[in-house]
């Protein structure tokens, strides 16, 4: 998904934009795809481990093959009910997603081998990682109209 693809997305989200899948409301989604691309840039910083080969399977299926995000999967770590917000407004959260996507290219720019600590799979190097987000985005912006 494009830069300008994700803008006019945002552009039509609202507190109201109906929601086809999921728990999350518009600001928890935009709040949890922050905090993806924060993770991605280094900026947040979760314990190394080695993926397991369940996870190194999962990690090839989803990153090496054109298999969509699929619904209903549970990020690592995560509890069952929303985080609370961290934000004042769902205008807040839009700006900060996509300054976090700049944080994103711009740290792989200045840092272009270094590899990020994925929550599942471990250690993703910038492509592993752009292919991520973009099947990770593209499903949490479909779940809303």
């Amino acid at each position: 998904m494009t830069q300008t693809e994700i803008e006019k997305i945002l552009e039509n989200l609202n507190e109201n934009s109906t929601r086809l899948f999921g728990l999350m409301t518009p600001q928890h989604m935009l709040e949890h795809l922050i905090i993806t691309f924060k993770l991605s840039s280094g900026r947040i910083k979760i314990p190394e481990f080695f993926p397991n080969e369940k996870q190194l399977g999962y990690k090839q299926l989803l990153l090496g093959t054109d298999m969509e995000f699929p619904k209903g999967i549970r990020a690592p770590g995560l509890p069952e009910d929303l985080l609370p917000l961290r934000f004042e407004s769902l205008a807040i959260a839009k700006e900060k997603l996509l300054n976090a996507i700049e944080e994103f290219h711009s740290h792989f720019a200045n840092n272009p081998i270094d590899l990020t600590l994925h929550p599942r799979f471990g250690k993703l190097n910038y492509d592993e990682w752009k292919i991520f987000h973009d099947k990770h985005i593209t499903h949490h912006l479909g779940q809303f109209e």
